[in-house]
């Protein structure tokens, strides 16, 4: 199964964007299921349902941390290759996309409030499925 297919898969159980693609590559980061989605559980619905940063880019942006990010506060240079493999994946995106932005994508859903049911009607209206299938892959593109 690849990653775009396995992030789908998640996103079709009811996890949130974030937790989908992040939990598409729970093995390559060493996490299991459980904290990898725990870990990204506020990240859905553009942060907690404000519409802002896609989830699909969250967890798109936390794998990369994981796989790629430095962990001393001196390192520069892990810093500097970091942010700009992140700004590639959120370029390719958007490109692909329009946009990053939840509510950019997402024109009718509303700010705030309780998650949406995720019904048969849900997924006609949303492309969250194809969103996260493209930052799992746009993920998997960038780790090689």
């Amino acid at each position: 199964m690849t990653s775009r297919e396995r992030a789908q898969e998640l996103f079709l159980q009811g996890y949130n964007c974030a937790q989908a693609v992040a939990g598409a590559f729970c093995d390559e980061m060493g996490m299991t299921l459980e904290s990898t989605v725990r870990a990204l559980s506020g990240f859905g619905g553009g942060m907690g349902r404000l519409r802002e940063v896609c989830g699909a880019c969250s967890g798109m942006t936390f794998v990369l941390s994981n796989l790629k990010g430095y962990d001393k506060a001196e390192d520069q240079e892990g810093k500097k290759a970091i942010y700009e493999i992140v700004r590639k994946g959120m370029e390719i995106f958007k490109e692909k996309n329009g946009s990053y932005i939840c509510r950019e994508l997402l024109d009718d859903a509303p700010v705030g409030g309780d998650p949406a049911q995720r019904t048969g009607k849900y997924y006609e209206k949303r492309p969250c499925v194809e969103l996260v299938g493209d930052a799992a892959e746009i993920c998997e593109q960038l780790l090689k």
